[in-house]
């Protein structure tokens, strides 16, 4: 794990991911790219009248002035970190970004659910997550140590999948975590037998070319299968899988991903099918 992106806002929320980011870059000597992104409208960088120009340059320099000094934190000692400022708030230029520093991973902070407000859908922890072309996990509070030892990885096992569970099991691997894949079966037009799913997850690793041992647990719904799950094998993160722009997984149909993300009290990373 070479780089590591962090798109920043100078929240609490981004202060967290930026712990979490430094905790994995202290113990892979990795690189931290600090991503900020400037909302200025086009028009506005691109006139030639001298006041624009003078804002844009006013704005730049003051959001250079935040990230400096957002990143004089003790936790970034010894760290190689890198500033990058954008002037628009595009979310597909964190793919340029992601692609020209040959990134493995974005780190990104969210408020998660605040009573009844779910504040992660239409965020932009959501949005990074839809265009992002590498995983994206999602950190909701203070971690100070971010240590991995069991990793849930749950989907549906249909062979469009096979991307996101290789880059799931790489992630795993990097980080020398016990992958745990779960296969979530629930009452109603979902339900399949025993004997159905054990074909579908012996054609889906067969594919895959994998021996990996797969769960099969039972719920009431997808998410809580997956909450349960989680809880009941003392699981230090959640992994789904997400087709960006088309929306999550047919596994997690309708909300159900980012419900998961919304609900979770562990981190959660997605993996690009």
């Amino acid at each position: 794990m070479k780089t590591i992106i962090v798109p920043i806002d100078f929240s609490e929320q981004a202060g967290n991911a930026l712990k979490v980011a430094a905790s994995l870059a202290d113990k892979h000597n990795s690189e931290i790219l600090v991503l900020h992104m400037l909302e200025l409208n086009e028009a506005f960088i691109s006139s030639t009248e001298g006041f624009y120009q003078e804002q844009t340059v006013f704005l730049l320099k003051l959001a250079e002035k935040r990230m400096n000094e957002f990143l004089d934190k003790p936790f970034l000692k010894g760290i190689k970190v890198t500033p990058v400022i954008k002037h628009f708030k595009v979310f597909g230029e964190l793919n340029e970004v992601a692609e020209k520093h040959k990134a493995d991973l974005v780190v990104m902070g969210s408020h998660g659910t605040d009573g009844l407000k779910e504040i992660f859908i239409g965020s932009n922890a959501e949005k990074v997550v839809r265009n992002s072309q590498v995983p994206v996990l999602i950190i909701k509070k203070e971690i100070k140590d971010f240590k991995i030892s069991d990793f849930v990885f749950a989907n549906d096992f249909e062979k469009e999948n096979i991307p996101a569970f290789k880059k799931a099991l790489d992630f795993a691997k990097k980080l020398n975590a016990r992958m745990h894949l779960v296969y979530i079966n629930t009452p109603g037009d979902n339900f399949l037998s025993t004997q159905d799913i054990y074909k579908k997850v012996s054609a889906f690793l067969h594919e895959a070319k994998s021996g990996m041992e797969v769960e099969i647990y039972n719920d009431y719904n997808v998410e809580r299968g997956v909450l349960n799950f989680s809880e009941g094998v003392n699981a230090d993160i959640i992994g789904i899988p997400t087709h960006g722009r088309k929306g999550l997984s047919h596994f997690f149909m309708g909300s159900i991903g980012e419900d998961i993300a919304n609900h979770s009290n562990l981190p959660v990373i997605t993996f690009k099918i």
